[in-house]
């Protein structure tokens, strides 16, 4: 049972974790594309996350930056979350637009607008934010928001690292078997394949066999049964406290769905993310002795790239100095004297 909620930091991925993301991965139910269960696939996204925190890199580039959320006190790992600094490159983004074609007989009065999904690639496209994930029995009190709003304060410290625009793509709607009406309706008849194989086969690189198989013409949605039109720009049950989240960050529905499962795609200009903008810098004054934080008020970081976050009440002064307990301190791997950047942790959202 947890007890404090100090005793939780988010630090980036290391060498020694694959052991740790295998059992987060293997706590989801069905698939996650960024998150496939495949030792050699963990094993790549964690040096691909290494060489994101080069601190020679100065500009938003193919870096995929993955974090960890450790209970310090149990010594496992409880959660993880990403960021792509920027989405497609070699390998495109895909994604379905939704557009609008007015057809009109003015003969027959018949005038009326017809949904289209139309294949999108992004080969320079924006920063997106991904890989959230919390194992079961880690979930309520919070722990996935702060995950979630890690992100933008590692961004807030490292603005140069990404572009200025930021999307989400927000898990679709998928039955208890691993279904998906979407898929179902569409991405079978072109693939040949359940949702989860493909599914899978995306989350390990492999994206030329979506651009050899994806339809090269619009789809109408009328033509598609009703399960599927009605599954289109939904998210999953389970998603929807994450897209409420980031909905209260800024994040705005756009047009665009994902290819497989229809969930929606969200976005936001990085300016305009609430956490972002409330991040502020303070030297660290002093610490106080340790004690339960049950209702955290701020999240704090170490400012440099061996990122460390932590969720507690600091205390501000009026010269602009903090104090923060002594627990933290130590998870921070900071001293008095150290810049830190903190934020409020806002706590709206009740069914994480």
């Amino acid at each position: 049972m947890l007890t404090s909620l100090d005793q939780f930091v988010i630090r980036p991925v290391r060498s020694d974790d694959l052991e740790g993301l295998l059992q987060v991965a293997a706590s989801l139910l069905g698939s996650m594309t960024s998150l496939p269960k495949d030792d050699a696939f963990l094993k790549r996204k964690i040096v691909d996350s290494l060489r994101a925190f080069d601190p020679l890199l100065s500009s938003a580039g193919s870096d995929n930056y993955l974090f960890v959320l450790e209970d310090r006190q149990e010594g496992v790992l409880a959660g993880i979350c990403g960021i792509l600094a920027r989405i497609g490159g070699f390998d495109p983004f895909y994604s379905y637009a939704i557009e609008y074609e007015a057809v009109r007989h003015e003969r027959l009065d018949i005038s009326h607008e017809i949904p289209v999904l139309h294949l999108e690639r992004s080969h320079k496209g924006p920063s997106e934010v991904c890989s959230l994930l919390l194992r079961p029995d880690y979930r309520k009190r919070h722990l996935g928001r702060f995950l979630s709003l890690s992100r933008f304060v590692f961004m807030a410290a490292f603005g140069e690292r990404f572009e200025s625009l930021v999307i989400a793509e927000i898990r679709g709607v998928v039955d208890d078997h691993g279904r998906s009406p979407f898929w179902e309706a569409v991405g079978r008849s072109f693939f040949q394949q359940d949702f989860q194989t493909a599914d899978f086969w995306s989350g390990l690189g492999n994206k030329q066999f979506i651009e050899d198989l994806m339809p090269k013409y619009p789809i109408y949605l009328p033509l598609l049964p009703k399960a599927a039109r009605e599954a289109i720009g939904v998210p999953h049950a389970r998603a929807k406290a994450a897209a409420a989240i980031l909905k209260e960050e800024g994040f705005y529905t756009t047009n665009k769905v994902d290819i497989f499962d229809g969930g929606p795609i969200l976005q936001a200009p990085r300016r305009g993310i609430r956490t972002i903008n409330e991040c502020r810098r303070g030297s660290i004054r002093s610490s106080k002795p340790a004690s339960p934080v049950l209702d955290p008020q701020h999240i704090v970081a170490r400012v440099d790239l061996d990122f460390r976050a932590c969720l507690t009440t600091l205390e501000e002064h009026l010269d602009g100095d903090l104090t923060v307990s002594e627990d933290v301190l130590g998870h921070l791997e900071a001293a008095p004297g150290d810049s830190i950047l903190y934020t409020p942790f806002h706590k709206k959202v009740l069914t994480e």
